[in-house]
């Protein structure tokens, strides 16, 4: 997997770039380039399920620099609307809204001088953790056993595909429920726009393995990645282990007239999604019953965030991730799904 690059291309004229969730690599500054990522399907039929490996796939602006599926994910999301209508909601007061103060640190890339990173000190010190099979509601009513699978997941890319298709071809029956499925009929789809995916079956991911399934509920290729000693970022889709941690690109034209790749690691809130993730029936980064873990998120998702940033780039963050932490003062806007911190606490005399 390609750890975080720049498109070089000229200094030319400064440009915003595209909404973040419409990037899927970072944007070149003479031009950002848009990833016409469009419409995930969210039908469960077998029409359009495809071998995997064939058929064509739009260029992308660039290799390296897999970001979110948000444009992508937006049309397919908005789809659930519909069937979400009878459900009861999930209660008002377990997600805490969009909108409240952040800590955001830039800091140089010590491995790019070209480069530097911003993060989201709120989200990435927070005790967040996935609690898939344990509380989670699911992204449509009804299905809370689908966790965010419901959709299946688009490829960023060609090489996203290719990869996953290496591993897919390790899975067993035992560990893959619909393993005769995926061999027989397919495991990728092409929704209504021609972008490839992980096939949806009857009602969510042709990977996910339903509950009560002897191999183990959940993903198979992640329950793949556990058995051979692997991260599941290497047997997934990109989309999949990125979540919910999102990373994004902005062209900065400094006063000097000099240009800085600014790269954003922050929260993959319900806005990532694009317009479609206002339907999501649930989503966990702001609720209160995904945040109580005993790790921050920066901490739980090491493997993940390296990926992203590098190395050094993740060291760095790591120091000021505890220093935020080490403080005997109140957390500077905490995340508010979190448990209080110690310092926030009242003291007793």
């Amino acid at each position: 997997m390609p750890k975080t690059k720049k498109a070089k291309s000229d200094k030319s004229t400064p440009v915003r770039v595209p909404e973040p969730s419409e990037l899927s690599a970072p944007p070149a500054r003479g031009g950002p380039e848009r990833a016409e990522k469009r419409g995930k399907d969210a039908e469960d039929a077998e029409v359009g399920a495809v071998e995997p490996g064939k058929g064509g796939k739009p260029d992308k602006g660039g290799k390296s620099g897999k970001g979110g599926k948000g444009g992508a994910a937006g049309k397919a999301v908005r789809k659930l609307r519909k069937a979400q209508a009878a459900v009861p909601p999930v209660p008002v007061d377990d997600e805490k809204g969009l909108d409240f103060a952040r800590a955001w640190v830039e800091f140089p890339d010590p491995a790019d001088e070209e480069q530097v990173f911003r993060c989201d000190l709120t989200w990435l010190t927070s005790r967040w953790t996935c609690v898939f099979g344990s509380g989670c509601q699911g992204i449509k009513a009804g299905r809370a056993d689908d966790g965010c699978c419901t959709l299946g997941a688009h490829f960023s890319d060609e090489e996203d595909e290719q990869r996953v298709a290496g591993f897919v071809e390790r899975l067993t029956p035992d560990i893959w429920q619909h393993h005769d499925v995926g061999r027989e009929s397919g495991w990728v789809a092409v929704d209504e726009d021609g972008e490839r995916q992980t096939r949806p079956y009857n009602g969510s991911c042709v990977f996910q393995n339903r509950p009560g399934f002897a191999g183990g509920a959940g993903c198979s290729l992640h329950i793949l990645a556990l058995k051979e000693g692997r991260e599941p970022l290497e047997t997934k889709p990109d989309v999949c282990w990125q979540l919910p941690v999102r990373r994004t690109y902005d062209w900065i034209e400094r006063p000097d007239d000099t240009k800085v790749l600014q790269v954003s690691i922050g929260e993959y809130d319900r806005r990532g999604w694009g317009p479609g993730g206002h339907d999501l029936h649930w989503w966990c980064t702001s609720a209160t019953s995904a945040h109580g873990a005993g790790e921050p998120v920066y901490v739980s998702y090491r493997p993940e965030l390296i990926e992203l940033m590098g190395k050094e780039g993740y060291d760095r963050l790591v120091e000021l991730c505890e220093a935020r932490l080490a403080s005997q003062l109140p957390l500077v806007a905490p995340h508010p799904a979190d448990p209080p911190h110690p310092a926030d606490r009242p003291h007793r005399g």
